[in-house]
C-alpha cells in the first residue's frame, strides 16, 4: 500500500488568483480510519485554503499528539509545519508567531490535546490573543489509545469499554467565549458548506480564532451491548485469534437549513442533534452567545456556526507593542539599543 498521492490531475483543473490548482494545497493520504471524520475537516481547510488564495509558503501549521495532529500531514504540503509534543501546541505557536508575525498560524488539536494535558496551554492563548485559527477536532475519545473518554465526553455516554462516563463534560465552545476569544464558533465535519466559510473567516480575522469541530470517530463510537460491537462479534465468532479490524465507512455528509434541526446518526447507531444558528443571529453580543450554548447544551443540542465575533479585535503584537517588522528580520545594530538608551534603562530600574 502507498500513502503518495497519485501526481495526475485533470488538466482543466482551475486555478485560483494564484495561478494554483486545489491539489497544490493537499497533502499526503491519510492513514486515518477510513470514513474518519478529521478527513472532512482537512478537505474543508485545503478547500478555503485554496479559495482565500493563500501562499503555502506564508502559512504555519502547528500541532500537538492525537489523531487530530495527524491531519497536518494530510493538507498543506507546501506550507511549514511543526508537530509539537501533547498539549503543547499554543506555547509553540505563541513563539513562532512573536518570531514572524507575517505568517499566518494554523493550529490543529484534538479534545485530548486541548481539553485534558493541554488545558493550561489552551486558557493562555486565548488570554493573550495570539494571532491564529485555533481547530479543535472533536470525537470525545482518545482515537490514538484505543478510544478512553475524553474531557469533552457527554456525561452518561458509554465507551468502548462498556462504561459510563460520570463527569460534566467541558464545553470547549462556551469556555473559550468566557475566556475572551474574540472569534468562536462551532460546527460538524460533515458540513462543508458551513465549515469551509468559518475556516476562511478564522483565518481572516485578526486575533485568536477558535472553531470546535464535532468529528465522529468511526472505531470507537460504538457502544457496549450493540450487536454490532466489536467485542460482541468476538464473543459470537470461533476464531483462532483476536485481532482488530475497522471497516471501511462512508464519511458523514449533512445539509441542513438555518435556524433549523438535524438529527445525525453516528456509525454506530447512536444519533446527534445539531441546531444552526438563525438567519438573525447577533454574533456580536457575547453574553447572549453564551446563553445561547448553555441553553442549547441543555437541550442536549449542539449549537452550530458562528458563535460569537469582536470585530474590534487586537491580536499580541498589539498588546505588547512589538516591532512592526518580523522580528526575525531584525539585525543586531536594531536590537541593541545602545549604551545612552541603556543607561536610561538601568536609571529607572535603580
Amino acid at each position: 500500500m502507498t500513502y503518495v498521492r497519485p501526481k495526475f490531475r485533470h488538466p482543466e483543473l482551475q486555478k485560483n488568483k494564484l495561478g494554483y490548482t486545489v491539489d497544490y494545497y493537499e497533502g499526503a493520504l491519510s492513514t486515518l480510519c477510513a470514513g474518519c471524520g478529521h478527513d472532512s475537516i482537512s478537505a474543508g481547510i485545503i478547500q478555503a485554503a485554496y479559495e482565500m488564495n493563500i501562499e503555502p509558503h506564508k502559512l504555519a501549521k502547528l500541532s500537538g499528539i492525537g489523531c487530530s495532529s495527524k491531519t497536518p500531514a494530510y493538507f498543506l504540503s507546501n506550507s511549514h509545519g511543526f508537530n509539537s509534543v501533547h498539549g503543547r501546541m499554543p506555547s509553540v505557536a505563541t513563539g513562532a508567531n512573536l518570531a514572524n508575525r507575517d505568517l499566518t498560524y494554523f493550529g490543529v488539536s484534538g479534545d485530548g490535546d486541548t481539553a485534558s494535558i493541554g488545558m493550561g496551554q489552551f486558557v493562555h492563548v486565548i488570554r493573550r490573543s495570539l494571532n491564529m485559527t485555533y481547530i479543535v477536532m472533536n470525537n470525545g475519545c482518545y482515537g490514538l489509545t484505543k478510544g478512553q473518554d475524553s474531557a469533552t465526553a457527554d456525561q452518561g455516554s458509554k465507551n468502548k469499554g462498556g462504561n459510563v462516563n460520570l463527569f460534566e463534560s467541558i464545553d470547549l465552545a462556551s469556555l473559550a467565549i468566557e475566556l475572551g476569544a474574540t472569534f468562536v464558533a462551532q460546527s460538524f465535519s460533515g458540513d462543508k458548506a458551513q465549515l469551509v466559510p468559518l475556516i476562511k473567516a478564522a483565518m481572516n480575522h485578526p486575533g485568536f480564532a477558535f472553531i470546535n469541530v464535532i468529528s465522529p470517530c468511526v472505531t470507537f463510537n460504538n457502544n457496549v451491548g450493540s450487536t454490532k460491537s466489536y467485542d460482541y462479534v468476538r464473543e459470537h465468532i470461533g476464531a483462532t485469534a483476536t485481532v482488530d479490524f475497522v471497516p471501511e465507512m462512508q464519511e458523514i455528509s449533512i445539509e441542513y437549513g438555518k435556524g433549523t434541526h438535524k438529527n445525525v446518526t453516528m456509525h454506530d447507531g447512536s444519533v446527534i442533534q445539531l441546531h444552526k444558528l438563525a438567519e438573525d443571529w447577533n454574533p456580536l453580543d457575547r453574553q447572549s452567545a453564551m446563553n445561547a450554548v448553555i441553553n442549547a447544551k441543555a437541550k442536549n443540542e449542539i449549537l452550530t456556526g458562528l458563535l460569537y465575533v469582536n470585530p474590534d479585535a487586537h491580536d499580541l503584537h498589539d498588546i505588547i507593542k512589538t516591532s512592526d517588522r518580523p522580528l526575525n528580520t531584525l539585525t543586531k545594530e536594531e536590537l541593541c539599543p545602545g549604551s545612552e538608551m541603556l543607561n536610561e534603562i538601568n536609571a529607572d530600574l535603580r
